[in-house]
């Protein structure tokens, strides 16, 4: 497991946005950890057009903290 910090595309409301109460991404949100060799797609309005596939410890300038689990 990975610990995350604010920043980072696990604690993003637009990481995994499709599906954000998959129980995966909760358990994230709650633990602020995440596993090694987790990716999943990035929904920011700016990435749209690229389907992003990223991973929880990634990052970018777009970055929206999710609401609390």
């Amino acid at each position: 497991m990975e610990h995350l910090e604010n920043g980072q595309c696990g604690l993003c409301t637009h990481f995994g946005e499709s599906h954000h109460s998959a129980p995966a991404l909760v358990t994230i949100l709650k633990s602020h950890e995440a596993p090694l060799n987790m990716v999943d797609e990035c929904g920011h309005p700016k990435h749209a057009d690229l389907h992003l596939k990223v991973t929880p410890i990634s990052g970018c300038d777009g970055f929206t903290p999710a609401a609390a689990a």
